[in-house]
């Protein structure tokens, strides 16, 4: 069950929660309220009364707005990393690897939560904390992608983090047009495209002791 779909489990006010279920609860009601709002336009009110709450049991949970948000961030952060991970250990098939990690992105932008839109379209990012966990998120994931280039080509730690960091904005920045284009493309053909797109660039490079021209 989703942060979102405990929110409307437990909306009723009244209802008494164990700490953990209430703090998911909590965190339900503020991604929708941050998504559909955003962080400046939305106000712990908004969110205790999206929550069926006080004031003072969110504040029991959260000190701030600011707090709540992160909270919210790490939380989408590690999901995507996760993901990402998951998609590069799927498979030794390279191409099939790359595919998965595109999927990876595209699944995560067409999350009915939106969360996505918390970290990769916040209207928050000079904030320092902020910037720091988007920042945190890109540079892990392109991490993950660089330990498999790094292993299969051969080319050094730096080398790979550049190709790492191209695959990874790359699917970032189509995953999220696509979805702003109304998914006008169904999306394993979307993926498709972007995965052969990504393959036909990253399979010039070699396998490490392979036979080169």
């Amino acid at each position: 069950m989703t942060a979102i779909e405990q929110t409307e489990a437990a909306r009723p006010r009244g209802t008494r929660l164990p700490r953990r279920a209430r703090r998911n609860q909590l965190l339900g009601a503020a991604q929708e309220v941050f998504v559909a709002q955003g962080y400046h336009s939305a106000a712990m009110d908004d969110i205790a009364e999206r929550a069926g709450v006080s004031k003072p049991v969110l504040y029991q949970h959260f000190p701030g707005k600011l707090e709540l948000y992160l909270a919210l961030l790490d939380q989408h952060c590690a999901a995507l990393i996760q993901s990402v991970r998951a998609a590069l250990a799927s498979t030794s098939d390279n191409k099939q690897r790359v595919r998965a990690t595109m999927d990876a992105y595209f699944a995560y932008v067409e999350d009915d939560g939106g969360a996505f839109r918390l970290v990769f379209e916040s209207d928050l990012t000079n904030e320092p904390a902020v910037r720091e966990r988007v920042d945190k998120v890109t540079n892990e994931c392109a991490e993950a992608i660089c330990d498999v280039i790094a292993e299969d080509t051969g080319l050094s730690r730096e080398e790979s983090m550049l190709l790492a960091s191209g695959l990874g904005g790359l699917a970032q920045v189509v995953a999220r047009a696509w979805l702003h284009s109304d998914r006008s493309v169904p999306r394993d053909k979307a993926v498709q495209l972007l995965a052969s797109l990504a393959w036909r660039g990253i399979a010039g490079f070699p396998l490490h002791g392979s036979e080169t021209a």
